[in-house]
């Protein structure tokens, strides 16, 4: 008799997959601050749900967004772009620890992802508090020791952050050449993004600092501003000093075209004076000023102004010998115009263009030419030429800093008039001297787009001029017993 049961396999049935288990959210967020300090996370071969994910990914991002928002000082803003910005290195790791992991890539990378979201929280937290800290008292940070005592903290926590990551990571890849090329790829893309994309959560709010600032004098236009107006250009033109023979003299022009923020009129002051004590421009320093209480002591900072002041300059001085220094200080663009304000003055832009024709046109043929303002980097290629020196605050796709209303003068101003050529009268080396100090200024001011990157370029024919000027100037403020 046929027995029924021989017509099935001699096998057990195979048995199926069983589901991950199951952690409550709870869990993962302390097992996640538990390996911060290097211990073994206890979630075994636990997967996080979706939404739990979606929740830990997102509370470890909102707890740094309300930490950076001390990274501003006064009214900020939320700003969605400097939020998400950052989220394409996510993404990239995310394809770099799938790829690690090999086989076992399909389990286990959402919980390297959940742990790694809360593991490094406590060392980025402590990094963002200190930078945070640095906003606050900015006059601490900016003398030794501390200084260098920030960056030494700055390095340990990031350092602690990186090896946290590493450790996480290596648990489920669980190969050392795979955890090496992973932590390889982390270093590179962290770097990449602190590099290239410092964007930040919050910015400035400018509109609600300007609405709870004091409103700034205006001018009150009348026959007498306009008949002084006139009285005093020519009375600063017939008082320029002419050329000495057999002597490289200093000329100066000085514009500060906007007049809603007193930092302009302040720096625009600081150079000239900085022109005539330390470059002998004394009666050969024209500046042209926009501001609601000099309407009886400064010409107007107008385009037309600007060029009929090249001209007269260029008519007084030996255009060929002689080197004149031109500075211009305000509000920058990213069409790199320069920001002209003077209510109820109807005051046009600057465009590089404009200085670059009119100091050909009036034939000065040695420049200094100093650009403090926004994206000034777009001045350089139109102003460069054999016989110029172009310098400016930041590169053309970059903000300076320095420039708000509760600011006495720009970094970039402070850093390579105020400072640096108070010591030297190397152009050029006070510019390279100030660099690295703008820099470490902007750090400790939380400065969120990155570093303004001052450029400089350097004519051929420029240079050795330059370097006789000041070896000249040196020898005879040592033989009169000055600086």
């Amino acid at each position: 008799m046929h027995d029924p049961q021989a017509s099935w396999p001699d096998t057990e049935p195979a048995a199926a997959p069983m589901a991950p288990e199951r952690l409550p959210l709870h869990r993962w967020v302390r097992e996640g601050l538990r390996a911060s300090l290097f211990r073994a996370p206890r979630t075994g071969e636990a997967e996080p749900r979706p939404w739990q994910l979606a929740v830990l990914v997102l509370a470890a991002s909102g707890l740094l967004v309300a930490v950076a928002r001390w990274h501003v000082e006064g009214p900020a803003m939320f700003s969605p772009r400097g939020w998400l910005a950052p989220w394409w290195t996510s993404l990239v790791l995310l394809w770099a620890a799938w790829w690690a992991m090999g086989p076992a890539r399909a389990q286990g990378l959402a919980a390297w992802w959940a742990l790694s979201a809360w593991a490094p929280l406590p060392p980025t937290l402590l990094v963002y508090g200190l930078q945070a800290w640095v906003v606050l008292e900015p006059g601490r940070w900016s003398a030794e020791p501390w200084t260098t005592v920030f960056w030494v903290l700055y390095a340990a926590l990031m350092l602690w952050t990186v090896a946290v990551l590493v450790a996480v990571s290596a648990r489920f890849i669980g190969h050392r050449g795979r955890t090496a090329a992973f932590a390889t790829v982390m270093v590179a893309v962290i770097g990449l993004a602190a590099w290239q994309f410092p964007e930040q959560p919050w910015e400035e709010d400018y509109a609600a600092r300007a609405a709870s600032s004091p409103e700034p004098a205006r001018l009150h236009l009348s026959q007498p501003v306009f008949e002084a107006q006139q009285a005093l250009w020519q009375r600063q033109v017939q008082a320029l000093a002419g050329p000495r023979e057999g002597v490289v003299d200093v000329y100066g022009l000085v514009f500060a075209p906007y007049a809603g923020e007193n930092v302009f009129r302040n720096e625009s002051t600081m150079v000239a004076q900085v022109l005539e004590q330390r470059f002998g421009a004394q009666g050969r320093v024209v500046h042209l000023l926009n501001h609601a209480e000099t309407a009886q002591t400064h010409v107007w900072a107008t385009p037309q102004n600007l060029q009929r002041a090249i001209a007269a300059l260029g008519a007084r001085m030996d255009r060929e010998e002689d080197l004149l220094v031109v500075y211009l200080t305000s509000h920058g663009a990213s069409d790199h115009q320069l920001a002209a304000r003077h209510w109820p003055l109807e005051v046009p832009p600057v465009a590089p263009e404009l200085l670059r024709a009119a100091l050909d046109e009036a034939g000065i043929r040695h420049r200094v030419i100093a650009v403090s303002a926004c994206y000034s980097g777009g001045w350089v290629e139109p102003l460069q030429d054999d016989a110029t020196l172009v310098m400016t605050a930041a590169d053309a796709t970059h903000t300076s800093y320095g420039c708000g209303s509760r600011s006495d003068l720009t970094f970039f101003g402070r850093a390579v008039f105020d400072e640096q050529l108070r010591r030297t009268r190397s152009f050029t080396e006070a510019f390279e001297k100030a660099v690295p100090v703008i820099a470490q200024r902007e750090v400790e001011a939380g400065k969120s787009d990155g570093f303004s990157n001052p450029q400089m370029r350097v004519g051929p024919r420029i240079a050795p001029v330059l370097q006789a000027l000041a070896e000249r100037l040196d020898a005879e403020a040592a033989a009169g017993g000055g600086r």
